[in-house]
């Protein structure tokens, strides 16, 4: 027999001792072919709880056989013996007991499973005990003398007690090891005896589901639209996927989840008891089968909760050319600058063909470049420069930011005060300086129809796109078709998908 499974049949057979079923334990005990002594050991005790003198004289012979060195197996034979009226025998196996104590006063056989000390004293107590028996009363005297200097603190009653005994002529009722003592396994080894799983149980970390507790392995996937569908290994059995609850289901549990006639649920496997797996509202659960029937393509667009994903990553189909809607990018110019020269572009569309420049909204950038000559030696104030360049461009050069781009060609700063225009002109250039007027209004001034938060974030898809974060306040200026919307935000404008925000109140 395996190790393993001897460490198993043992563990089981103690418990059952525990437990006060001897006649199992023994049963269990039986089944194990060749057992050690430690195990013939707790037979013998077994036998004496329920009275068989005879079968532990037995039992403590094989504990002996297999180990002769153990002197409580010695010890716990010589009480059979006395109980069976074996008086000599009992004397010799005492004697054995205590020459195998080695001159130690005790022996603590907890490291080898059995929660026992045997003391020298108690040796010599039963061996005086087997002498009364044999009518060697003076020996047993001379025996109790020499147990006392054996004897720990707090026994000297016990053996004076018996001294007294001995002189009036009476038996001495012997020892033994507590009744319910047994040789243990390790507590290592019976933990070991089931196997474990060092990785442990996979755990959601983060899942589209709020309060996901599926477990198992899954790789990471593209999401469809709209619904929750695992990949196909992920999947119990061929019959998951969305299934509608046919009638109102109320568990026994009032703390689990009811769920509503009419709801969606997505069944990860369906048992042989008549019980499926299902996931509603972002949690697990167990529905009867009886109650569910497979839903319709149209239902699954209908789930509104539990779920939500983000839209699909192409916008809708923009505007034909047939259509022109307000440019997003039209600059509030001034018809009285006649020397302005007016340098129209129309942006080539990206990430598409020829072909496809048909089904995207023409966007037009006006830039209107105009030059000031000041005079030498005159300086400006910033006051003046603004009176001076709203000649030209109206009221937004009066109310615009003006900024002005370093020597290096890559950061423009910005001409708030006189000390900013100061450094405005430092950065002279053979004779040439250029100033940036951009409107201060977010919306050029342009009337607000209503305002939207943005659910997801959305990344320019071409020329003209509005770009913004999940969370940014949207400024709608007009509704280009039922899919886009002309906004600003975050001081730009631009079109943007309808889809991608909500309208606040």
């Amino acid at each position: 027999m395996e190790y393993r499974e001897l460490v198993r049949l043992w563990h089981r057979g103690v418990l059952a001792a525990d437990s006060g079923d001897w006649q199992a334990a023994l049963d269990i005990f039986a089944r194990i072919p060749e057992p050690p002594s430690r195990i013939c050991f707790n037979v013998g005790c077994l036998h004496l709880l329920v009275g068989r003198a005879a079968e532990a004289l037995q039992a403590f012979n094989q504990t002996l056989v297999k180990d002769n060195s153990l002197a409580v197996g010695f010890f716990q034979r010589g009480f059979v013996y006395l109980q069976l009226e074996m008086y000599e025998e009992a004397l010799s196996d005492y004697r054995m007991a205590f020459s195998h104590l080695r001159k130690n006063p005790f022996i603590d056989y907890k490291q080898l499973g059995l929660r026992y000390i045997l003391y020298a004293w108690e040796v010599l107590y039963n061996t005086a005990a087997a002498q009364c028996r044999l009518q060697q009363w003076q020996e047993a005297r001379v025996t109790l003398d020499k147990s006392v200097v054996w004897r720990p603190e707090g026994r000297t009653m016990i053996l004076d007690m018996a001294l007294e005994q001995v002189q009036d002529g009476l038996f001495l009722e012997p020892m033994q090891v507590p009744l319910g003592e047994f040789f243990r396994p390790r507590k290592k080894e019976v933990e070991q005896l089931d196997s474990k799983d060092f990785l442990g149980k996979p755990k959601v970390i983060s899942s589209i589901i709020p309060n996901d507790e599926y477990f198992g392995f899954e790789p990471l996937r593209p999401q469809k639209q709209g619904f929750y569908e695992p990949s196909a290994d992920a999947l119990r059995d061929s019959e998951s996927g969305y299934y509608r609850v046919v009638s109102h289901y109320c568990p026994e549990d009032s703390e689990k989840l009811e769920v509503k006639a009419g709801s969606l649920v997505f069944v990860l496997a369906r048992g042989a008891d008549g019980w499926a797996t299902a996931i509603h509202d972002g949690q697990k659960l167990h529905i009867p089968t009886s109650l569910l029937e497979p839903a319709s393509k149209m239902d699954k667009w209908k789930i509104s909760n539990g779920i939500p994903l983000p839209p699909a990553q192409v916008p809708p189909s923009r505007l034909p050319m047939t259509q022109k809607p307000e440019s997003p990018g039209r600059e509030n110019t001034s018809a009285k600058d006649a020397g302005a020269q007016m340098d129209f572009k129309q942006m080539p569309p990206t990430g598409g063909d020829a072909s496809s420049s048909t089904e995207r909204p023409v966007v037009l950038r006006a830039r209107c470049e105009c030059t000031v000559v000041l005079r030498a030696g005159e300086v400006p104030s910033l006051p003046e420069l603004r009176a001076l360049l709203r000649e030209h461009f109206g009221q937004q050069a009066e109310r615009g930011k003006l900024s002005y781009r370093h020597s290096d060609g890559k950061e423009l700063g910005a001409v708030s005060d006189e000390e900013d225009l100061g450094k405005v002109w430092q950065q002279l250039t053979d004779g040439g300086l250029t100033l940036c007027c951009q409107d201060s209004d977010s919306c050029s001034g342009r009337p607000v129809l209503y305002r939207m938060l943005a659910q997801h974030p959305y990344l320019a898809q071409g020329p003209g796109d509005l770009e913004f974060s999940k969370g940014d306040v949207l400024y709608i200026l007009s509704e280009v078709n039922e899919d886009w919307l002309e906004g600003c935000c975050n001081g730009k404008t631009g079109i943007f998908p309808k889809c991608f925000a909500n309208q606040t109140s």
